[in-house]
Parts: C-alpha cells; structure tokens; sequence
C-alpha cells in the first residue's frame, strides 16, 4: 500500500546524496517534494528534473542551522501544499575530519550547528503543524556513530548521539498525539561524506573499500517504508538498514 500518495514530504539536504534520492523516490511515489538545501541552484535543478518526469516538485533555499530559515521552510510548505505530512532531517556535515586536539572549534561548531540545532528546529517548527493536523511522520538521519565512537570524528559522534536523544524525547512527548518521530541508520552511503570520509584517512570507515557503500536509493526505499504503519515497532528509536532483518522488513537484498 503506497502511504505517501499526494502527501507532502519535506526534506532537508536535498541537494545531493540521500536527500535528493529520496526527493526523487517520494516523488516517484506520488508525493509532493519540498526540497531545502543552501544550494538553490542544485535543488531547482532536482525539482525541474521532477516536475518534467510529471512529479510534483518546490525547491526552497534553506539554512537549516538558521531557525528562522526552518520556520520559513514549513510555513512555507504548509501554505503551498495545505500540509506537511512528513519531514527528513537529512542535513548533515562531517568535513573537516580531525583528532579532537587538532580541531577548529569554529568549524566544530558549525557542526553542531546543522547536525543537531539543524534537527532541532525542524523538529520546533514541524512538531506544532502536525499536532494541528492531528498526525505527521518526522525521521531523522542518524548513524552507527550515535553510538559508537570514531576517531577523529567526536563532532560526528557526538552530534548523532544527541539527534538519537531528540529522537528519543519528541516520540516521549507527541506520539499520543499522532507524531511519529523515528531515525534512520542506513550504514556507509555512496555519496559525497564518503569522499571526505576517505580523504581523512583516520580510522577504518576511511578504508573501506567505495563496493561497501550502499546507493542513497537503497536508503529513500527505508524512508518510503518507515511512513508506513508496519514501521511503528521502531517509533523513538534508530531503525537500522545494517542488518538482514531491517533490510528484509524494507525489501532490501540481504548483506553480501
């Protein structure tokens, strides 16, 4: 059963890698994508591309570590589509990589300032219109360094350890209300973090061999499906696509 026909899917980073496969899957699927990023010429680029496919498609230029960029975003969605159904908090840094001693603390700073204020003010601004609506699917990219610690990326760990806890807490206080909050582990994607990530050289995801990556659609296919009902066992928690088990529950081929 397709749950996000003409829903409206709002998605940050969708500019490029997971977030502008899944503007592409939704859409695909029926859904209207709003897509944000900072890079408004590549998220045009992306919403003509779908829009000419027969999708229905708005790009809207957004900082997501800018609170009133993310109140402009959903306002803005809501005024155009009448809704918004659902929301990926996609947006996501890790470059520079480096030792905690040898760090910048500006450029850490800015870290915080997307992976976690980013998360924090989708969830602010979206949270309200859902209980309005009285239902809503929030999902929010995480990782394996939400738990795990990896050297030279403390701005990493420690930012996705605390999206794991605002996942946590917004389920705590709105699923009564029909929010459904959930995060999403997808593993190593093929996307552009890798380059960084291999760049660095420091500890063994930079190693890895680029066949180990899954393709950003793989991780849209988990999104599509935890709007579904049968993802409900997973609500305040990371569901995870690193696993047989969470691939099987997404249609996904097995690990290798």
């Amino acid at each position: 059963m397709n749950t996000v026909s003409t829903k409206t899917i709002v998605i940050t980073g969708a500019s490029r890698g997971i977030g502008a496969a899944a503007a592409r899957k939704f859409a695909e699927a029926g859904a209207h994508v709003v897509l944000a990023a900072r890079s408004k010429a590549r998220i045009d680029a992306i919403a003509q591309e779908i829009t000419a496919a027969g999708g229905a498609a708005t790009a809207l230029r957004c900082d997501v570590s800018q609170a009133t960029d993310v109140e402009h975003l959903i306002n803005a969605a809501v005024a155009e589509t009448g809704a918004i159904d659902v929301l990926i908090n996609n947006a996501g840094l890790i470059d520079p990589i480096s030792r905690l001693s040898e760090s910048d603390p500006e450029a850490w700073g800015q870290i915080v300032d997307v992976n976690l204020k980013g998360v924090y003010h989708g969830l602010r601004y979206a949270i309200p219109q859902m209980v309005r609506a009285g239902a809503g699917t929030i999902i929010n990219i995480s990782s394996g360094a939400a738990t795990g610690a990896l050297e030279g990326w403390s701005h990493y760990c420690a930012t996705k350890a605390a999206v794991l806890s605002l996942t946590r807490v917004a389920h705590k206080e709105y699923a009564e209300k029909g929010v459904r909050v959930v995060g999403l582990s997808p593993g190593t994607v093929a996307t552009e973090m890798q380059v960084a990530i291999r760049a660095s050289g420091i500890n063994p995801v930079s190693q890895l061999d680029p066949e180990a990556h899954i393709p950003p659609e793989w991780v849209a296919k988990a999104l599509i499906w935890l709007c579904s009902k049968d993802a409900d066992p997973h609500l305040g928690t990371d569901f995870s696509i690193k696993t047989d088990a969470g691939r099987a529950a997404v249609g996904l081929a097995p690990l290798g």
